[in-house]
């Protein structure tokens, strides 16, 4: 038997958000058999949460076909539950463990907060991604931020909604390039201190068609942004949506901060309960 929570990430009100599975108690699972369970929920990314030597916990990550050396929605997500649970003890900061490193949070007035990687960037033959999107697109760098992304930017709010892509063009092209899939934003056009930008992010080659709402995408489209010479277009700190295409409405908070860029934002558990299988014991 062994605690497992199901925390939707953010948001705070339950079923808007980006659902990560947390299997609380983890040791003694090989890896043969946290990619079953990550097959099982069938959510985009399953954790799982183990002692570290070297920071308050260690943190496993799986999609339903492979594991991920870090992700956004599965730190914030887990790191909720750490401290819900009572598996580190409350406090303002804590250090993450997992495969891309040493990773930094912060808890500020009900939102956990983590210092994404360095980005790495690189530009690839990106023209067949280009018209699988089905849409015209600008920018489409390929950027590295634990996960890696092919990131495009659109006119506007109207055009990201209505994009019907090819995800088996994009999961092909995602397998070649080594790429989690493709993630593009828009500007909202919403003005009055709402979201700056919307998100959409497509990761069929790790069977997410649609992710509803993608921490490391957003990390890559700051990154984009700095990169572009965008970095003050929509402030030091701005607010994107994601996931109204498939019934969500994440709220991500990125800031560029003198270290690098950091994203945000609330948590809630929906599931609060165990998980039990003689294959996992």
């Amino acid at each position: 038997m062994r605690r497992f929570k199901q925390v939707d990430v953010f948001t705070d009100k339950p079923f808007l958000g980006n659902p990560v599975a947390v299997v609380i108690d983890a040791e003694g699972l090989d890896a043969a058999a946290m990619q079953r369970i990550a097959c099982w929920t069938n959510l985009s990314e399953t954790t799982f949460l183990l002692p570290s030597t070297k920071a308050d916990y260690k943190l496993r990550i799986f999609t339903p076909r492979t594991e991920l050396p870090f992700a956004g929605h599965p730190t914030l997500g887990t790191a909720h539950a750490a401290l819900e649970s009572g598996f580190v003890a409350r406090k303002g900061n804590l250090t993450q463990e997992c495969a891309a490193g040493i990773f930094q949070l912060s808890v500020e007035e009900g939102k956990i907060f983590v210092l994404g990687p360095t980005p790495a960037i690189s530009e690839i033959d990106s023209a067949r991604v280009g018209r699988a999107l089905g849409v015209p697109a600008k920018g489409l760098l390929r950027i590295d931020v634990g996960a890696v992304w092919l990131i495009g930017e659109l006119a506007d709010a109207a055009q990201l909604a209505a994009m019907t892509p090819d995800l088996g063009l994009i999961a092909e092209e995602s397998v070649k390039y080594g790429m989690a899939g493709v993630t593009v934003f828009a500007p909202s056009g919403e003005g009055d201190g709402k979201s700056a930008i919307h998100v959409r992010s497509f990761a069929p080659a790790h069977g997410i068609p649609e992710d509803p709402v993608c921490g490391t995408g957003n990390i890559a489209i700051a990154a984009y942004l700095a990169h572009t010479g965008q970095g003050k277009r929509y402030g030091e700190r701005y607010l994107a949506r994601q996931g109204m295409q498939v019934g969500r409405d994440g709220q991500v908070f990125m800031r560029f901060d003198r270290d690098g860029i950091r994203i945000g934002g609330p948590s809630v558990t929906c599931i609060d309960g165990s998980l039990t299988s003689k294959q996992t014991r």
